[in-house]
């Protein structure tokens, strides 16, 4: 009863509406889903351990109750295997049903809302960078560097999400734009609800804008702090899922899925 007014509590951003095309769902089938699309596309690998419940928590921006009922959830379908002892954990499946997986995907009008939400993120960064890089203190610009280097240091995907989360909203704060500045980081949450699981090495390139920022931003030189944002987030159009989707060989549209 207790896990049942907890998960009830914890409504997902993803069934908030915000944009046309969102499907409604709860928190727990939100990160069902986006365990099962890294499964799908190859990101996650079978065999592959998952962060602790904890960690799967925090990188997915979720509370650990809702964690732990999606991950049950998944190892009942087949989808993830549960070891006990000092090696256990969560696995990766070697065979997971591939209907369950189908099952387990945005759906058509979701990759479309995605995508435009990607060029609302898209507008915004380059402003807030813009002023970022005019305002930034020297503070925030040593905070900046110490998450790039935590990012660096990450070794899995659960870490790097959440200090990735933390840069990104440094950056708008430094960008002194007082309330307007709430738009952008509402954009950064919702887009951040989609963020599946990635191998550290892919995340670790991606870390190499967040250098190159910092550098750019302690030059002064707007100019390219801008432009370095601007690749940042138009390659999340390739790189997220619906972009990877596309990029599969032989892989069927999501619109010919059963769901």
């Amino acid at each position: 009863m207790t896990d049942q007014l907890e998960e009830t509590a914890e409504p997902s951003r993803l069934s908030a509406g915000r944009m046309p095309g969102m499907e409604r769902r709860s928190a727990m089938d939100a990160v069902r889903m986006r365990i099962g699309m890294a499964i799908s596309l190859g990101l996650l690998k079978p065999g592959e351990r998952l962060p602790d419940q904890e960690d799967v928590a925090l990188g997915l921006s979720v509370s650990p109750i809702t964690a732990r009922r999606a991950l049950a959830s998944l190892a009942e379908q087949g989808v993830v295997v549960r070891r006990r002892g000092r090696a256990g954990g969560t696995f990766v499946a070697d065979s997971p049903p591939t209907e369950v997986l189908a099952s387990l995907s945005a759906s058509p009008a979701e990759s479309q809302a995605v995508n435009r939400l990607v060029d609302r993120r898209l507008l915004f960064e380059c402003a807030v960078t813009h002023y970022a890089a005019v305002n930034a203190t020297p503070g925030q610009l040593d905070e900046l560097e110490r998450l790039t280097r935590e990012m660096a240091e990450a070794t899995d995907w659960s870490y790097y999400h959440r200090m990735d989360e933390q840069f990104h909203q440094l950056v708008g704060t430094a960008a002194c734009l007082d309330s307007a500045v709430d738009v952008y980081h509402e954009t950064l949450a919702e887009l951040y609800d989609y963020f599946i699981p990635y191998p550290i090495e892919k995340l670790h390139q991606s870390n190499h804008d967040h250098i190159a920022l910092v550098a750019a931003m302690r030059a002064g030189d707007v100019q390219e702090a801008v432009e370095v944002s601007r690749r940042h987030v138009d390659i999340l159009h390739r790189t997220m899922f619906m972009g990877l989707a596309q990029e599969i060989p032989g892989k069927t549209e999501q619109s010919d899925r059963p769901r």
